[in-house]
Parts: C-alpha cells; sequence; structure tokens
C-alpha cells in the first residue's frame, strides 16, 4: 500500500471506524460472569439435590426463574428460550415427554428430562476439550436451577 493513502485523512478514519466495529463484535456478548439470583423467597431445599423439580408450576419460582434465565441463560439460549442458533432451544428440552400418552412413561420422562437439565447446568457442557457451556454448580445455588427450569416449562414448544 503506498504511504500516502495510509496518511489520508479518509483513509485513517475508515481504519477507525472498522477497528472499533471488530471491538465492538468482541464485546457483543457482554459480561459473562454469572449472576447472582435471589432465592430467599422460596422454601430452602437443603444440601441433598433433588431428583425432580420441586418449584414445578410455583408461581414464585417461575418469577425467579424468568429473571436467573435472562440474567445468565438468554445470552447463549436466547430470550424468552427462543434460541438465535448459537446453543439449543430450550422450548424443545422435552417434547419427547409431550408425544407420551401413558401417564407413568410421561412422568418418568420428565424426571428424566428434570436429571438431564440439572446434569447440564451443574457441571456444564464439554466436548474434545472445549467448553460449550461452564458449569454453574458452586455460582447458582439448587432453589436457582430449579427456578430456571420452572420458567422454562411455561415456555415448552408443546405442552405436556
Amino acid at each position: 500500500m503506498p504511504a500516502t493513502l495510509s496518511r489520508h485523512p479518509r483513509f485513517r478514519l475508515a481504519a477507525a471506524v472498522l477497528a472499533a466495529a471488530f471491538q465492538a463484535g468482541a464485546w457483543a456478548h457482554g459480561d459473562v460472569t454469572p449472576q447472582a439470583v435471589d432465592t430467599s423467597a422460596l422454601p430452602k431445599l437443603g444440601d441433598n439435590w433433588r431428583a425432580e423439580n420441586p418449584f414445578r408450576k410455583n408461581d414464585a419460582a417461575i418469577k425467579i426463574g424468568s429473571s436467573a434465565y435472562n440474567q445468565n441463560c438468554a445470552r447463549c439460549h436466547g430470550l424468552e428460550a427462543v434460541s438465535g442458533g448459537i446453543a439449543p432451544d430450550l422450548r424443545k428440552l422435552d417434547n419427547d415427554c409431550a408425544t407420551q400418552k401413558d401417564e407413568k412413561k410421561k412422568a418418568v420422562c420428565v424426571k428424566e428430562v428434570d436429571d438431564y437439565f440439572l446434569g447440564s447446568v451443574r457441571r456444564g457442557k464439554t466436548r474434545n476439550g472445549a467448553v460449550y457451556m461452564p458449569p454453574f454448580e458452586g455460582l447458582l445455588n439448587q432453589e436457582a436451577m430449579w427456578s430456571i427450569k420452572s420458567y422454562l416449562e411455561t415456555r415448552r414448544e408443546k405442552p405436556l
């Protein structure tokens, strides 16, 4: 590139605009530090992790879960659990259960999805050494995790 071009004011302006655009793209994800969730309005669940969602259809938990989801999950899984393609669409989390006609099989399916959800949130998702989802155990308590699940149950693609 000729030295005279790099000294031209329009070239410098264009270079500055491009640099700012690339920098903004790098910051577009925002602060990825997990945000605290106030679960003081919910019953304490203790130290033993529950096998099933104890807050299912609990209005207080759903409200807390909505806020917790938006603060900690939406940047990857999408606003209102509608994925933009970065991570799985969590409205579809228990679609397999919705097609079950037998109530006992449906209950088993829901419990399995609860277990899968809790394991994923607690331990995160890693594949071939790459972290696809960070672990939240130690950052979010059990009440917060189940509140998020309760909120997600209100966003199902296929109602149970």
